[in-house]
């Protein structure tokens, strides 16, 4: 009987579910609309920033810098007097304004040292920082081609041959959308678990289980397999419809073997969940405590920073957590085409890291059902 409680308390968490609108418009949120805009709204590299330039030199060289600006970096500059350039960085409708002063040409000829202004709107932080070098970048290098009379190309003695793998384009929509399913898989399956659990005890349904012939693990069990599986064939949908299909990005590797991965990641955040909402008392403390793992969890894990960049002792510390070898698991398999010869410490690994979970997680749902009878 045991095997049937398990598969019919599951199978009552999944229509428990399915009538929960708030939790079904969550899932499908998270494994659509958040992964397209991970992948899409924040580009790492600058990308059509606005630049309007101020011109009082009117010369051959002032006109080459400014016809040195163009898409898909900058959008094509616009020129407006110093007036209108003050205004245009303060209603943030340009983030650069460059100011090529009276006589540039001339002053550079003659051989004096000139500057140009370069007013940079700050709060657009990560434009400001990479756009700023660009555009020194640029005015140097048409600078040094007016002055020479030619563009030079110096024949260096070594050829260094870059090739890139597995992201040819270096295109960021590539590494951001699998890397936002993978915080998905993580943040799902412990809160649907643990919303589960605390939806059992604020509708009053734990005591009908208590009196019921069934035993802390068929309870617990269920609910683990039951929102494990939501979360895996959310994801499975998402890999297919929205990484690949709406964002092109080419899966390398076997999409099987990283379902397989998730599925044992599944044990061990679903456990976790169990933990975290056998600790709260209601929903709001549960959510407060999810939001003190989950970030730590996804921060730290190497989805978002390498881990190598991380202090060692953090590194260390990381090791216990399922998601730092789950990202290892996934960005080696759906990135590089790794086999199960490459990432089956990661998969050992998330074993071990379940089975201490879930022992965890069935001693405390145990002793918070006896205080509950």
């Amino acid at each position: 009987m045991r095997l049937a409680n398990i598969a019919n308390l599951g199978f009552k968490e999944l229509s428990s579910l399915s009538r929960d609108t708030v939790m079904l418009l969550l899932i499908a949120y998270a494994f659509t609309g958040a992964i397209y805009e991970a992948a899409s709204a924040i580009p790492e590299t600058l990308n059509r920033a606005a630049v309007g330039i101020v011109d009082e030199d009117r010369s051959t060289l002032s006109t080459r810098i400014v016809s040195a600006f163009y898409p898909p970096y900058f959008t094509t500059p616009t020129l407006m007097s110093p007036a209108e350039m003050d205004a245009g960085l303060d209603d943030g409708s340009i983030t650069f304004g460059l100011d090529i002063p009276p006589n540039f040409q001339r002053d550079l000829l003659s051989g004096n040292k000139v500057d140009i202004q370069l007013n940079v709107d700050a709060t657009r932080v990560s434009q400001a920082f990479t756009g700023a070098g660009y555009i020194q970048t640029i005015v140097a290098t048409e600078v040094a081609a007016f002055m020479q009379r030619y563009r030079e190309a110096t024949a260096l003695p070594v050829d260094l041959a870059l090739r890139m793998r597995f992201n040819q384009n270096l295109d960021k929509a590539w590494f951001g959308g699998i890397v936002e399913l993978i915080n998905q898989v993580t943040l799902l399956s412990i809160v649907l678990t643990g919303a589960a659990l605390i939806r059992e005890r604020e509708h009053g349904t734990i005591e009908h289980l208590l009196v019921m012939p069934v035993t802390p693990f068929e309870i617990m069990a269920s609910k683990i397999w039951s929102m494990a599986l939501v979360v895996v064939g959310a994801t499975v949908a998402s890999l297919i419809v929205v990484v690949q299909g709406l964002l092109k990005v080419p899966i390398e590797g076997s999409i099987p073997l990283f379902m397989a991965g998730a599925v044992v990641c599944s044990f061990s955040t679903t456990s976790l969940g169990i933990v975290l909402a056998t600790v709260a008392r209601s929903m709001p403390q549960f959510a407060l405590l999810t939001i003190l793992v989950i970030v730590p969890l996804e921060m730290l894990s190497g989805g978002m920073t390498p881990r190598e960049s991380m202090p060692q002792i953090v590194q260390n510390i990381m090791l216990a957590a399922p998601t730092t070898h789950f990202v290892t698991l996934a960005q080696s398999i759906l990135f590089r085409g790794a086999g199960f010869d490459v990432v089956w410490p990661q998969f050992l690994a998330l074993a071990a890291i379940g089975m201490v979970l879930f022992t965890v997680a069935l001693g405390f749902f145990r002793k918070a059902i006896t205080e509950q009878g």
